[in-house]
């Protein structure tokens, strides 16, 4: 199995410029072309609200000022955070994005009249009252004003008809059933039979599918009659897609079922190999990214070492085999989040409200500081700051018997965080794990800079909001 990645690894490694071209097709980057978009619109709106006030107030048009780029980051930083540029549905009014803004606009008004000598305006009631309250309401009105175009227009959805077999359709509706997908997103089902009689119907069928958006399975087989009309059609416009790729497009994941070996063959993607340009500009952002992530976090290292010891007298560190690149062992390094000997009883899976872990633990896991040590990994060459998260051989030789494709996860250095992490709750069984994987196998194909500069920001909200590791399931 190993010889044949390597084969693969080699054969890929010729199209060095193959992750360029794909960048900007790639299903998660053409999505939030709009929630980026959102980003640079509250900048701008921001900038010129803060002009336009001070204008108003002082009769003067600012530059780039320290209090401008210090607010310009808490407004961005702070929506971010509050999920304002999130691609999830909004699900109810506590997510609303009314009362997102409101809390975002609290909590600016917090911090400045708390630290008021960041404005220019030297009286604090005047500044309040006349600089800030205006500012903050024009930057709202704007602010909210592009949330909802882009949320308008977001919700002019493909109407995706999806052409595949009965089992395929099974698997679909349940995968279905775990996602975040808006009810104007859910496909319709056609099985090849019925889709070739639909397509054969009437020469007036072409004017009803200007909208329509098709995904056809690479194990459907349809005759000639209908592959000539089905060519017809997509001269006319009509978009067609494989049913993987319209999971990578609206699940932003790959069900392993869904795949067989041809695609690893001739699917596009997979540029995150030995030699290749992509690799090498991995390996320098995990260096670079390690190196400043252990200089900002040392002190908390030291704190978590002195409070893991004074709790239970117990080690401060764990250390736990787990599998690497192309399936070699190495020893990963945590910081003791579970009390001593919490495996005499054997390997098992995490539980939610595991009484193995000890009160500090939960907090650590929650923050996923016990972590930290990893970054010393990852300077080795290990791990990398963003990839497949590395798994317990043991726990792997039912993974393995469970889960097609499961070694697919060896092809890439594994890592801190990655897109399962980030889109998915802890694991905690083999049907959690398959999930995952269908993550996993997303990343491979589409991994790259920009990918792992995204995965990093939301790594980072994870964190902050204190979103770790609290598994959701302990059913297999």
């Amino acid at each position: 199995m190993e010889d044949g990645l390597a084969l693969l690894h080699y054969r890929r490694s010729r199209f060095g410029w193959e992750g360029f071209r794909m960048l900007w097709r790639a299903p998660w980057i053409q999505e939030r072309f709009a929630l980026v978009g959102l980003a640079l619109w509250d900048l701008i709106s921001m900038a010129v609200s803060y002009k336009f006030v001070y204008w108003r107030r002082l009769g003067d048009w600012p530059g780039l000022t320290g209090s401008l780029l210090f607010l310009l980051l808490v407004w961005i930083g702070a929506s971010y955070l509050f999920g304002r540029y999130s691609a999830r549905p909004i699900k109810g009014w506590r997510e609303s994005k009314f009362l997102r803004l409101g809390l975002i606009v609290v909590l600016v008004l917090s911090i400045f009249v708390f630290h008021s000598w960041f404005f220019v305006i030297t009286d604090a009631g005047t500044r309040f009252r006349g600089f800030l309250i205006p500012l903050l309401a024009m930057a709202s009105i704007l602010s909210i004003t592009g949330q909802m175009l882009v949320r308008r227009r977001g919700r002019m959805v493909p109407n995706w008809l999806l052409v595949l077999a009965d089992h395929e359709r099974l698997l679909l509706q349940k995968e279905l059933k775990c996602s975040f997908l808006h009810s104007s997103s859910m496909p319709s089902f056609l099985s090849p039979e019925e889709f070739e009689s639909l397509l054969l119907q009437s020469e007036k069928i072409s004017e009803d599918w200007v909208d329509l958006t098709l995904a056809i399975s690479s194990q459907v087989d349809l005759n000639g009659d209908a592959v000539e009309r089905l060519l017809a059609l997509r001269g006319q416009g009509l978009q067609i897609h494989s049913l993987v790729g319209w999971c990578e497009i609206v699940l932003h994941r790959v069900p392993p079922e869904l795949i067989d070996q041809r695609w690893f063959i001739d699917a596009e993607g997979f540029s995150i190999q030995p030699g290749r340009l992509a690799w090498r500009v991995k390996r320098l952002f995990d260096v670079f990214g390690a190196l400043l992530l252990i200089v900002l976090t040392s002190p908390l290292m030291i704190l978590l070492m002195f409070s893991i010891r004074i709790e239970d007298g117990g080690p401060i560190f764990y250390s736990q085999i787990r599998t690497g690149l192309y399936g070699e062992k190495i020893k990963i390094w945590k910081f003791r989040s579970m009390r001593e000997n919490a495996e005499s009883d054997g390997i098992q899976w995490a539980s939610k409200n595991d009484v193995r872990i000890t009160r500090l633990g939960g907090l650590i896991r929650r923050l996923r500081l016990d972590e930290l040590p990893q970054l010393f990994a990852v300077l080795s060459g290990e791990l990398s700051l963003i990839g497949p998260r590395p798994e317990r051989p043991e726990l792997e030789l039912e993974l393995v018997t469970q889960l097609p494709h499961y070694r697919i996860r060896h092809w890439i250095r594994p890592g801190l965080s990655g897109w399962a992490q980030v889109n998915y709750p802890y694991g905690a069984s083999v049907s959690d794990s398959r999930i995952k994987l269908s993550f996993d196998l997303f990343y491979i194909r589409n991994a790259g800079f920009f990918l792992d500069l995204f995965i990093l920001l939301r790594t980072m909200r994870l964190v902050l909001k204190a979103e770790g590791s609290q598994p959701i399931s302990t059913s297999s």
